[in-house]
């Protein structure tokens, strides 16, 4: 989610290609569905980062992204391939602390030339917990929200944390099974919820893996037949915006670890979403995030791509098939895609 480039640039990257807009058939969208070895490509007239797609109590889903305005954008789709965009329920406008976020606005203009704004809301997640939809997000001006719905609408919002939220970059929730709810923020950190959504309790606690530090962003937390994965963000080289935007994880059996060595997720997979369908199979989210217009997958597999950043991924949304599971004691988080699937030569990491 690190953004360096304006929204005008990248957009023309992706705009000069025209491959980048071609609307895939209907039917070979279906079919790729069920064949489940090809990341599937949709939306691609919408410019997003981040996407976060989650299933509500309806049974409908609900996507919701990184967009170049202060608001939070909202789609509905029954069958993941066909989505409508929806009101957006949320801007900071509407935040209890707005004028915080145009103080910090103020500020960052005045100290960073290069910065001219305006307020962006970054990675919003949304998440149907104790009976009500809560949401959160950060910004382009460092602090973010919590925000509390009210019953099973996904665009009635009653209050919001304000400032107490704080600067939790790339917010995420993760419920525990004994029901306890937690942020997961920072790569990686996280803090106990009240469970009365109020706040946060206790102090926040530093969780990496055993051998080097998990990422820099994009962090989430799955439990998985009794483990827990905690899921991070890196670039392949180890150098902000050189190679690729990748997706690293590690495993502990308590939440708080101690965690494993960092593995291998996913090439391209950068501040991904793994959900899982109506039939119980895993996907994730990728989205373009690179300098340069989109390679092939077989120049991926055959370029250096350590000088700049680089993506195979288009504008708009792209899913990928993978299968999370446990295997002789250890997770094992498969890419079903070959082109997302294995580190690239510039991976500065060497995964056994």
């Amino acid at each position: 989610m690190h953004r360096f480039l304006s929204l005008i640039s990248i957009a023309a990257i992706c705009l000069s290609f025209a491959f980048a807009q071609t609307e895939q058939n209907p039917t070979q969208v279906q079919k790729a569905f069920q064949a489940r070895n090809q990341a599937i490509h949709l939306l691609p007239d919408v410019w997003m980062r981040d996407p976060y797609i989650t299933q509500g109590p309806s049974g409908d889903f609900f996507l919701t992204y990184t967009t170049g305005k202060d608001d939070i954008p909202l789609w509905r789709s029954q069958d993941l391939i066909n989505w409508t965009e929806m009101e957006s329920p949320y801007s900071l406008a509407d935040a209890s602390n707005h004028e915080e976020y145009d103080s910090l606005l103020s500020e960052k203009i005045a100290t960073q030339p290069a910065f001219s704004g305006p307020l962006k809301v970054w990675a919003p997640e949304m998440y149907f917990l104790d009976g009500k939809w809560i949401s959160l997000h950060t910004s382009n001006v460092g602090i973010g929200n919590l925000l509390i719905g009210q019953g099973d609408d996904p665009l009635a919002i009653q209050s919001d944390w304000g400032s107490a939220f704080g600067r939790n970059h790339d917010p995420a929730i993760f419920t525990d099974r004994d029901g306890s709810h937690w942020l997961v923020s920072r790569c990686a950190a996280i803090q106990r919820i009240a469970k009365d959504w109020s706040g946060l309790e206790g102090e926040a606690i530093s969780l990496n893996p055993s051998d080097r530090k998990l990422g820099h962003e994009g962090c989430f937390i799955l439990q998985i037949d009794g483990k827990y994965v905690l899921f991070g963000t890196a670039w392949s080289t180890d150098e902000m915006r050189h190679g690729t935007y990748n997706l690293y994880y590690c495993v502990a059996d308590s939440l708080t670890g101690p965690y494993g060595p960092r593995q291998f997720a996913g090439r391209f997979l950068g501040h991904s979403t793994f959900f899982q369908d109506k039939e119980g199979q895993w996907w994730a989210t990728a989205f373009f995030n690179a300098n340069k217009a989109p390679l092939s997958p077989d120049d991926a597999r055959t370029q250096d791509l350590s000088e700049t950043a680089y993506s195979i991924n288009r504008q708009g949304l792209t899913l990928v098939p993978i299968d999370i599971r446990l295997h002789d004691g250890n997770i094992v988080v498969e890419v079903l895609d070959k082109a997302y699937a294995e580190p690239g030569a510039e991976e500065v990491q060497s995964f056994e």
